[in-house]
């Protein structure tokens, strides 16, 4: 019996498990799938925690709901991969396997920044942990008056676009509290403006200055001095809070540090085609674990379980016809007021506007405020629950419309 070990039961490892368990035989390979917690959680929804749109219970669901029938699922910490050996070492046991796929996601490390965690839960917040997102309801709810610093320390994190999604709907929901005119909102990147790519970035940048929402770029964060509320540059520039929403740095799983296998921050090195380790035969990677230029955000993993379930097919069946990941990312941006923007772009094409996914027909708008962009981001909830970690086919494939082009095509060698 040959073995496929996947590490983490998040979306890129539940998605995966489910193509894979329909491609293999069961008579012929064992599945596995290792994650320390039982409990799924819906990481879009904690956006909306703070602003009481959704609720920590409302974004978590059990794992074993989404595992298929004949994977094995196993509630155990990782605490070692040994690529020579094809070894995974367990608090509870040791995993030997033919493939592994590395699905564990990425966290987020505010003791990586001096005295970010001086006042903790304080006047220092994060949305980026469902603790944390409930942790900020009630100080976004009783915050009447003063200064709002919303501060990306570094990249990469998760979901580039949360962070405009945030003071987006800061701005809403001050404005229908009738306490907007007395708070002001600033968002402070170490990015050259409001997104990474230019044209996205004009036009989103314009739309904080429409909300009357400062932008500070190029701040790189040495330290947070908490008594005097204000954060310091490397360059010796200092901004006051009244409170800070932070997104500390993120990193990948301390185990993939302490096995040697990924870089200091954690992440994998990854080929951004095929989504094989660089470095360790017999491993592929995929999510917010990789170090591929491309955003860490679920319709990414959507997009790569599709590849690696190619690629593994390919390489148990010894026919090295590899598919290329393109790098394709779709992201709605909530503005608030009931209305989003959609962006779709890949390693090549970047954001820009148009209508999707049919083009000139829509109806959902590329880079432009509409209900519908809204309302298909709340739906997409159900999308993720229903059919995407189900292992379901979507109606369609959003990138075979981008801007006009079949890119699909793009995926293939």
């Amino acid at each position: 019996m040959k073995k496929l070990l996947i590490l983490g039961a998040g979306a890129g490892g539940t998605m995966l498990a489910t193509k894979m368990r329909k491609k293999l035989s069961e008579r012929e390979w064992e599945i596995t799938v290792i994650d320390r917690d039982l409990t799924h959680h819906y990481q879009p929804g904690w956006l909306f925690i703070p602003f009481g749109i959704d609720t920590p219970k409302g974004c978590e669901k059990p794992k074993k709901d989404f595992i298929p029938r004949g994977v094995n699922f196993v509630k155990d910490t990782i605490t070692n991969v040994d690529p020579e050996a094809k070894v995974v070492t367990c608090e509870g046991g040791k995993y030997s396997y033919d493939w592994v796929v590395i699905a564990t996601g990425c966290r987020i490390a505010p003791d990586e920044v001096e005295g970010l965690l001086d006042d903790w839960r304080g006047n220092i917040h994060d949305f980026y942990t469902p603790d944390g997102a409930a942790a900020l309801l009630p100080k976004i709810k009783n915050f009447k008056k003063g200064r709002l610093v919303h501060h990306i320390c570094e990249t990469p994190i998760k979901c580039p676009v949360a962070p405009l999604e945030f003071i987006y709907l800061a701005d809403w929901y001050f404005t229908k509290m009738g306490v907007r005119d007395n708070i002001e909102i600033e968002l402070v990147t170490p990015l050259t403006g409001a997104f990474t790519k230019p044209v996205a970035a004009k036009i989103l940048g314009e739309l904080c200055d429409k909300k009357n929402i400062k932008v500070t770029p190029n701040f790189v964060v040495d330290s947070v001095d908490a008594g005097n509320k204000t954060i310091a540059s490397v360059t010796g520039d200092e901004i006051d809070y009244d409170l800070l929403v932070t997104i500390p740095p993120n990193m990948g799983q301390q185990f993939l540090i302490d096995s040697d296998i990924a870089d200091p921050m954690g992440f994998m090195d990854t080929d951004k085609g095929t989504l094989k380790s660089k470095k360790y035969p017999n491993m592929y990677v995929i999510g917010d674990t990789t170090n591929v230029p491309t955003s860490k955000a679920g319709s990414v993993a959507h997009y790569e379980a599709d590849i690696i379930a190619e690629n593994l097919m390919s390489d148990i069946d010894g026919s090295e016809h590899y598919h290329h990941f393109d790098g394709h990312s779709t992201c709605f941006i909530v503005t608030g007021y009931e209305k989003a923007s959609l962006i779709d772009f890949s390693y090549d094409v970047e954001p820009l506007p148009g209508m999707f996914p049919f083009p000139g027909v829509g109806p959902c708008a590329l880079l432009g405020e509409s209900h519908i962009n809204y309302w298909g981001k709340l739906m997409f909830k159900w999308v993720y629950y229903s059919l995407m970690l189900k292992g379901h086919e979507l109606p369609f494939e959003p990138n075979m419309y981008l801007h006009g082009k079949d890119t699909s095509l793009m995926r293939k060698k």
